[in-house]
């Protein structure tokens, strides 16, 4: 199982940079991706000349351009304020632990989450508990701590989805932090503010043998502190920040003068004329050219480093958090006869500018 932090790293070298501008080898790349083809094909004037759209292309293309203006592509925005939120024992078995945590009103409208983390009490094992396991390494003594969202689906199903894990050592106690951010997300895409946040919680063997078979029991979470001397509720932190100091403008000021240094993130309109590229003269038929928006500006960065929690994270930078597609009517040549077909070309068109850390890890997407 690789760690959460490798698994972190690994999603965010997936993501592009900030948004820079539409050039024109974009979306001739993306062009030549969508139709399978290597180059640009050779087109005369006659063949556009001959050419007559039908009346099903002509549908099916502005059936896809309606489509475009509400099917959007969202990337990951990052909302510093602190919250924490006191949950309990649902359930507590042997190695298992139901939490539940109630959300409504917990993460406010204007704001994004930035990380959630869970925390709970490990409590003292026995002593005479762990003189039967003195034989055992500090590797060996050690248990894996797995933390699982639990969704309880419409028809009763559950399904559970792995946020966290890792490895606990039978001598300790104290306080012990998860990172359940990913949980979060999953909860707020239900879209339903009075369901509560269910977490499952397991202690596992780590290795095998005759002596370690039984060491992650002593594992245990409890709710009463030290000696039972005090309350050690599970805890859950939330960390966000206010999108109001923190986050885009929406779109640029289209009166003001170009935008300066340390103007606000927003979305700048930028228009990209087709008909003025050379390769797509008697190849692209529609449109002849399209509002392509751009985001420019700076994000405020927050006062406290995020690198304490992710390290590899950059500063906040301007960045098109939902973008959709661009359809298209292409002359296609076969049989030595051109006829039209429709195409569409994905994250062409800005609908939104965020604020989010350079290199911050897309979400999940919560499966039907």
């Amino acid at each position: 199982m690789r760690p959460l932090w490798l698994c972190w790293a690994l999603w965010a070298l997936a993501l592009a940079g900030p948004a820079a501008a539409l050039t024109e080898e974009q979306i001739l790349g993306s062009l030549l991706q969508q139709l399978h083809l290597s180059e640009v094909p050779v087109l005369d004037k006659a063949d556009r000349a001959q050419l007559v759209t039908p009346a099903h292309v002509r549908a099916q293309y502005v059936a896809l351009l309606q489509r475009s203006h509400g099917a959007h592509s969202r990337g990951k925005r990052f909302s510093q304020h602190f919250r924490e939120v006191a949950g309990r024992f649902l359930v507590s078995e042997a190695s298992t632990y139901l939490l539940v945590f109630g959300m409504e009103q917990r993460l406010a409208p204007h704001s994004e989450l930035v990380q959630a983390v869970l925390r709970l009490f490990q409590e003292p094992a026995a002593k005479a508990a762990l003189r039967k396991h003195e034989r055992l390494s500090p590797r060996s003594a050690r248990a894996r701590v797995t933390v699982e969202w639990l969704h309880v689906r419409d028809d009763g199903a559950n399904r559970t989805s792995l946020i966290d894990s890792r490895l606990v050592s039978i001598h300790d106690s104290g306080w012990k932090a998860f990172d359940v951010t990913e949980a979060i997300n999953f909860w707020q895409q239900l879209s339903r503010p009075q369901q509560p946040l269910l977490l499952q919680v397991s202690v596992q063997r780590e290795h095998l043998g005759p002596l370690a078979s039984s060491a992650h029991k002593l594992v245990r979470f409890t709710s009463q502190g030290a000696g039972g001397t005090g309350p050690a509720e599970p805890q859950l932190e939330l960390h966000t920040l206010d999108l109001r100091d923190y986050g885009a403008q929406g779109n640029c000021d289209t009166e003001a003068p170009p935008v300066l240094e340390g103007t606000r993130c927003c979305r700048q309109e930028m228009y990209i004329d087709l008909q003025g590229m050379k390769w797509a003269e008697n190849w692209v038929l529609e449109p002849p050219g399209f509002l392509a928006y751009e985001c420019v500006g700076s994000c405020r960065q927050p006062p406290e480093p995020q690198t304490l929690r992710w390290p590899f994270l950059g500063p906040r930078q301007c960045i098109a958090s939902e973008t959709t597609s661009l359809p298209m009517i292409v002359s296609i040549k076969e049989g030595g006869r051109a006829r039209p077909q429709v195409v569409s070309l994905p994250n062409m068109r800005v609908q939104k500018c965020s604020c989010a850390w350079d290199g911050a890890p897309v979400p999940r997407k919560l499966k039907p």
